[in-house]
């Protein structure tokens, strides 16, 4: 008998002191090779997406992959092949932090949506700003000297 299951996360984390350097020319090229990190590890993508000094990630989440070594997985593979490639030669590294919320499946196509619109929506708010604002409705509690 099989288990059943499906577990979808928003994963939020930022460059190494929030440093602009991932290029919206080259930015695809980035979210192909995560979602190709997040498939071997026996996980579906479902939306990749960000700024200039930070990337959004809403992908399912197999039972057999804790949460914590998933993300680590994701920012170190993604970390390396970032400083191999010339088009991400000022990319220093990931922030040490990061945010990961759960999504149920009746808001998953809202955080989709959210996603897919985020080009756009940073033309009007920050990522300190938003992040700031996703730790808030999700009822975390932080300090602001410690935001990645």
């Amino acid at each position: 008998m099989s288990s059943y299951r499906q577990i979808y996360y928003h994963i939020v984390f930022g460059t190494k002191y929030r440093q602009q350097t991932i290029t919206e020319s080259y930015c695809n090229i980035l979210y192909g090779y995560i979602a190709g990190i997040i498939k071997n590890k026996n996980c579906k993508p479902l939306q990749i997406n960000g700024g200039s000094d930070h990337i959004h990630i809403m992908s399912d989440l197999h039972p057999s992959v804790p949460l914590d070594k998933y993300i680590k997985e994701i920012k170190v593979s993604s970390s390396i092949w970032l400083k191999t490639q010339p088009a991400f030669n000022n990319f220093k590294g990931w922030a040490e932090k990061y945010a990961a919320f759960t999504v149920s499946h009746k808001d998953r196509d809202g955080v989709f949506e959210y996603l897919k619109g985020q080009k756009e929506h940073h033309r009007k708010v920050s990522f300190i700003d938003e992040f700031k604002t996703l730790l808030n409705q999700h009822g975390i509690e932080f300090d602001e000297k410690y935001l990645l």
